[in-house]
């Protein structure tokens, strides 16, 4: 299937949620990173968008608890640190200061985004799908934001990586 349905434009999702790490008994506020390459707009009348994330992400749960998420639009000159957000567990580490990522607060929603995103689109939580080894989260689009021009990141299969032209 990939081999027909790629490239595909890679985004970076962020999510914000109260967890009790592993090996700690407080519950803490967790924000984390991830790259998802499975996502697309579902409605334009209302606004909708669709996230497909793999059951076994630790950002799974964050979502699932926190009920909202953004998705931002990377510029391609920043291709290591999408591919680096995908290879890294945000469960024991802090993506943001590790793969050096400036967040920001969401303006709609109880969430980050991140600073450097040509664009992003702050989603609430309307609905979650079982597919396979994923779940798909549909998401009431309650902002719009475009910071800047660029060219985006296309995953054409593993490390390789284009852009537009």
């Amino acid at each position: 299937m990939r081999d027909v349905v790629n490239p595909r434009q890679v985004v970076l999702i962020t999510a914000r949620a109260r967890v009790v790490p592993k090996f700690k008994t407080k519950e803490e506020e967790k924000d984390n990173v991830f790259t998802v390459a499975w996502h697309m707009p579902v409605s334009f009348t209302p606004p909708i968008y669709a996230i497909s994330v793999g059951k076994k992400r630790y950002s799974l749960e964050l979502i699932k608890k926190g009920k909202s998420f953004v998705v931002n639009f990377m510029p391609y000159t920043m291709v290591k640190q999408v591919l680096e957000c995908g290879r890294t567990s945000g469960e024991h580490a802090d993506k943001f200061t590790g793969i050096g990522l400036e967040k920001e607060d969401a303006e709609t929603i109880d969430c980050c985004r991140l600073k450097d995103a040509l664009a992003y689109l702050e989603c609430d939580v309307e609905q979650e799908i079982e597919a396979g080894d994923h779940i798909i989260f549909i998401g009431r689009v309650l902002k719009v934001g475009k910071n800047k021009g660029g060219k985006r990141i296309y995953q054409v299969r593993g490390d390789k990586f284009t852009t537009t032209a």
